[in-house]
């Protein structure tokens, strides 16, 4: 379909939900449920300080009237004034053009808030790919935002590989040596730690049990990790899981109680409400996967929150999201954020388990260091080279970071997976 033939128009209300059948998204975070309890509760909107455009793009019609067919897909686009809830920093950029007296706000960004995980970040209509034709009409919307609002960019937070690939079919990726012009697209490189049910070297059977992932580690990693979760127990505390509407509002009244106290430790105020909680509990239980701590008096001291793929769906995987306790107990961390959810995605038959963003205490215990994507476009020349230069150099130095970690794996000689780069 040539470029010629699709345009696009901006929305600010979410009417396009009901113009076609839409594919099921790729994670549970772009469901519209998910969203519309992000809208419902302030969480996004003008007040949040994410303000929200909906790139909508079709095919141009062919008809006297010029009326617009049905949606083939719709991108996300938030004009923002700050970085919060993104995991993807450009605060050192804002810095360098307040040094030189230029505006860094507003600044665009298309990504789901507050959740730093790959996926999609387009919705498609039934039967519709993701082609090089409706990116470069989404990132025409982008443009023409950017114009109406004078942004001094835009940020596409933690693409699939394919949006990547689409991406350098579109428009060439720009290099340090060129100009980088604001027409260019800028790639910033990541890590993440993800684990695999059966490893990495792929095809593998799943995991059948915690036992049999525990064989693939070297003997002293598995002394290290029996002897955390043994003393789960001597300090009295155990587990529970419950999924779905088993999760009663007791349960999530406690839950938020710990996940306040995350935030509360920080001096500052959570990003989500109760009532969000609340509402995807009603409109998305099928996702939804609650760890407790309990004490031996039957308190709940520390919930977990994990997030979770149709155990049928390509590539099914658990996400481990929002974490707190009310109380510090040793190894509890890494009990209810990570073993627990270990066992629940061989339980579950789920490929992958993706726990969060950062920290190398996920590496030691059997989380693979994986690249992460994403996409940035700057509108003034002046520092889009500047800027280019950086994400080469950061590249680079990713690189080796993943490297480095990947040689810290725990794996025995026999299940030690292949770098990935």
């Amino acid at each position: 379909m040539p470029t010629s033939t699709l345009t696009y128009s901006l929305t600010q209300d979410t009417h396009w939900q009901t113009q076609t059948n839409w594919q099921t998204p790729d994670t549970p975070f772009m469901r519209f449920e998910f969203w519309q309890a992000l809208q419902d509760t302030g969480a996004i909107g003008e007040q949040a300080g994410w303000l929200t455009v909906y790139i909508v793009i079709h095919k141009q019609s062919s008809s006297e009237q010029n009326m617009p067919e049905s949606p083939l897909a719709v991108m996300p686009l938030f004009i923002k004034d700050h970085h919060q809830g993104e995991f993807v920093f450009d605060q050192t950029w804002a810095e360098a053009y307040a040094r030189y007296g230029v505006d860094y706000y507003p600044r665009l960004v298309t990504s789901v808030p507050y959740t730093p995980v790959t996926g999609q970040r387009l919705w498609l209509a039934n039967n519709v790919t993701l082609s090089s034709d409706i990116l470069a009409a989404a990132l025409a919307g982008v443009d023409a935002v950017a114009k109406q609002v004078n942004a001094s960019s835009w940020h596409g937070l933690f693409m699939t590989q394919d949006m990547v690939d689409t991406a350098e079919q579109t428009l060439s990726i720009s290099q340090p040596s060129q100009s980088s012009s604001p027409s260019a697209l800028l790639q910033r490189q990541g890590c993440q730690f993800i684990w695999h049910n059966g490893g990495c070297n792929q095809p593998q059977p799943m995991f059948a049990d915690f036992e049999e992932f525990l064989a693939t580690l070297t003997a002293k990693k598995r002394k290290n990790m029996r002897q955390e979760r043994k003393k789960i127990a001597k300090q009295g505390i155990r587990c529970r899981l419950k999924t779905g509407t088993e999760i009663n509002q007791t349960d999530w009244d406690i839950f938020y109680q710990c996940y306040a106290m995350t935030y509360a430790v920080r001096g500052r105020a959570p990003y989500l409400t109760p009532e969000f909680f609340v509402q995807i509990a009603q409109t998305m239980p099928q996702h939804l996967m609650l760890a407790q701590a309990i004490t031996e008096s039957d308190e709940v001291v520390a919930s977990s929150l994990f997030f979770y793929d149709d155990p049928n769906s390509p590539n099914a995987t658990l996400y481990g999201r929002y974490w707190g306790a009310l109380a510090e107990y040793d190894s509890l961390h890494f009990e209810l954020c990570y073993y627990q959810g270990i066992e629940f995605a061989i339980a579950q038959g789920l490929r992958y388990f993706d726990p969060g963003t950062q920290g190398e205490h996920k590496l030691i215990r059997g989380f693979v260091p994986s690249k992460t994507y994403s996409l940035h476009r700057i509108y003034n020349d002046g520092f889009a080279a500047a800027i280019s230069n950086f994400c080469q150099q950061e590249r680079d130095y990713m690189a080796a970071y993943r490297q480095q970690a990947h040689d810290a794996l725990p794996f025995n000689i026999d299940n030690m997976p292949a770098f990935q780069g």
